[in-house]
């Protein structure tokens, strides 16, 4: 993963952390590679199948507006 990409995409996520925070659930990104991001999500989010969605759903949509070299991003355990 390249160091640029990396760094955008946490800026991306530190963006959307607090308000995840707010309701008790974290996010981690794991790994990039050749458009897929993977993260791991923590706290409350992973108790809840449809807040997961919500959530990656979300995230996706932000990464692909700053980034359209981002394809999709997956959770990971």
């Amino acid at each position: 993963m390249s160091e640029e990409l990396q760094q955008r995409v946490s800026e991306v996520v530190k963006e959307i952390l607090p308000r995840l925070e707010m309701d008790g659930a974290g996010i981690e990104v794991v790994s990039i590679d050749r458009g897929v991001v993977q993260v791991r999500l923590s706290g409350t989010c992973t108790s809840c199948p449809a807040t997961v969605r919500a959530v990656l759903m979300g995230l996706e949509e932000e990464l692909r507006k700053a980034m359209p070299e981002i394809d999709y991003l997956e959770a990971v355990p």
